[in-house]
């Protein structure tokens, strides 16, 4: 079987390829009721790929240009890859695999330095050069149990933000308060449009809170009751917090406390947390909260080793020699050499070799190398250089995005 890759440009290749994607996806109905050229305001052209067979349209996949914070404050051209799917007729047949590996190669020819992605399965996208960097928890919180310890400082001012305002004001809190956290994601324009569409057109209400004051604000987020039918005889009311970003220590207290203040709610359930968030160490009752799942995150792909590694920061000391296996993009198959003010290409006997998706697992500081070994993922002819790689790589705060794409 021969499949045709190409770019998708007209408004109805890229409908086609969005109901392609939610076929493959089972759970999601088809695009309907868009406005004439609504689906271009959703996707960024040139970067949505279609696999045809015969010429049918089989499989699909794109990416959005934006960019991820390494270790030590550096942002690097990253392509946030999605909708990658295939029609289930045309399952294990190589069409997923040709469509990465164009994927990969384009986004190489951009010069983008790494991609992330959120994967529907965990057991898909190794095969691709993909690592686990971060991972995020669930957290519910009962309200009656969560008082905050008496030290806790107060934030700053929390106001209800007109929901129609939302969409002007969010994107610029964002771009004006970008976290310093590894696996930060820039969130781009066509991200926010999509968002926008599934908000307006899901049932119920939703609410945003904004902390800070009108025009200089620092953090927001955007929550939602459920299971509504029983809301006036339920004794566990329940809302669900979709998106938290407070970047500062003190936004993060004032939204807090605006959130375990709400009159009327029995639990408050955080989506998606840091897996280092501090929240049950400010609460008297640290068992008022409680972590229901920790999810994998952020699946990252180096795209180009050499600025990846240049890029990122080290702490300790001592020296570390790693050579990267790239089965997909062979030119990325290098060996660099890491100490604590820098790397830099080297041809050097290693100390540890690893594939690149082994790298992608530690580059943020969410893995250890030494983990690593014990999974197979990487091999050292002295275990102590694991150690010293750890040392190099470690990170104050544990990576994290925060949001889907």
């Amino acid at each position: 079987m021969t499949t045709d890759i190409r770019v998708l440009d007209s408004e109805a290749d890229l409908i086609a390829a969005a109901n392609v994607f939610r076929t493959a996806m089972v759970g999601f109905p088809p695009l309907a009721d868009l406005s004439p050229g609504q689906i271009t305001t959703l996707l960024e052209p040139g970067r949505t790929f279609g696999a045809f067979v015969d010429g049918q349209l089989v499989g699909t996949a794109d990416a959005v240009t934006s960019g991820l914070t390494l270790p030590g404050g550096s942002i690097v051209g990253h392509a946030a890859v999605t909708h990658i799917g295939v029609l289930p007729t045309f399952t294990r047949q190589g069409v997923a695999t040709d469509l990465v590996r164009h994927q990969l190669r384009d986004i190489a020819a951009r010069g983008e330095v790494v991609a992330s992605l959120r994967a529907s399965e965990a057991t898909i996208y190794e095969r691709y050069g993909y690592g686990v960097a971060s991972s995020s928890q669930s957290v519910e919180v009962q309200t009656a149990r969560a008082a905050l310890r008496p030290g806790v400082g107060t934030g700053g001012p929390v106001r209800l933000l007109d929901t129609a305002r939302a969409w002007d004001v969010l994107p610029r809190i964002c771009a004006d308060n970008r976290p310093s956290r590894p696996g930060t994601v820039g969130r781009a324009d066509v991200w926010w449009q999509a968002l926008r569409m599934r908000t307006e057109s899901s049932t119920g209400p939703w609410y945003v809170a904004v902390h800070g004051e009108p025009g200089s604000e620092s953090g927001f987020l955007r929550y939602r009751p459920i299971d509504t039918g029983t809301w006036f005889v339920s004794d566990q009311r329940t809302v669900v917090v979709e998106d938290f970003f407070a970047p500062t220590t003190e936004a993060y207290l004032g939204l807090l406390r605006f959130l375990l203040g709400l009159d009327l709610i029995d639990r408050v359930v955080f989506w998606m947390l840091p897996v280092d968030d501090p929240l049950p160490l400010l609460l008297l009752d640290r068992r008022a909260a409680r972590v229901t799942a920790v999810h994998d995150e952020t699946w990252l792909r180096v795209i180009d080793v050499e600025k990846a590694l240049t890029a990122r920061r080290y702490a300790g000391s001592g020296a570390v020699t790693i050579a990267v296996n790239d089965t997909l993009l062979p030119t990325n198959s290098i060996s660099m050499a890491i100490k604590a003010d820098g790397a830099e290409r080297t041809d050097r006997r290693p100390d540890i070799q690893v594939g690149v998706e082994g790298l992608g697992t530690v580059l943020l500081g969410g893995a250890t190398w030494r983990s690593l070994a014990v999974a197979g993922l990487a091999r050292a002819g002295d275990p102590a250089a694991y150690d010293l790689a750890d040392q190099l790589f470690a990170v104050r705060d544990a990576p994290y995005a925060g949001f889907y794409f």
